[in-house]
């Protein structure tokens, strides 16, 4: 379990983020096209796993916001922002927002990514959500590095996510 806060108050995970070094679990996962989505699709691609628990909420429309700018200066890479909002959701959030450079998937039809990942929260008032976390996959499928948000209204660290990118 990783242990995190929720505007200070302690809430855990259903466990540990991917080990760097290690082969990123497969996943499918729903687009806004209703679409199924794997890790697969993404294969020959550097990915940049951005989980959080629902566009709903400002830190999280913040960390899609601010990955779809960092995208279009990312060559080679795809970032696939992850959550378990309806795919609906995803769609108009992006309508709305313009963004046109990460891949929206949700975990509405299949409920094993968060799971897989450690990301599903596990206590306390988002029990059930997934926590606010960073994979970074190298065109392997390899994990290169990892990022779980201590305290889940911060926003990740974008520049560790591009540095590892180098």
């Amino acid at each position: 379990m990783a242990k995190i806060t929720l505007k200070g108050n302690a809430i855990n995970t259903i466990g540990e983020l991917p080990a760097k070094g290690t082969k990123a679990p497969c996943f499918k996962l729903t687009a806004t096209d209703l679409s199924e989505k794997s890790l697969k699709d993404f294969a020959g691609s550097k990915v940049v796993l951005n989980i959080f628990p629902s566009l709903d909420t400002p830190t999280c429309a913040a960390s899609v916001r601010r990955f779809n700018q960092m995208a279009t200066e990312l060559n080679g890479t795809k970032v696939l922002a992850i959550s378990k909002d309806l795919p609906f959701a995803h769609a108009r959030f992006c309508t709305s927002e313009g963004i046109e450079n990460v891949v929206n998937l949700s975990e509405f039809k299949n409920s094993s990514f968060g799971k897989d990942y450690g990301v599903e929260i596990v206590d306390g008032p988002l029990a059930g959500l997934f926590s606010r976390a960073v994979v970074v996959l190298d065109e392997e499928g390899n994990v290169i590095y990892t990022q779980q948000v201590p305290e889940i209204v911060d926003e990740p660290n974008y520049d560790e996510v591009l540095d590892a990118l180098k």
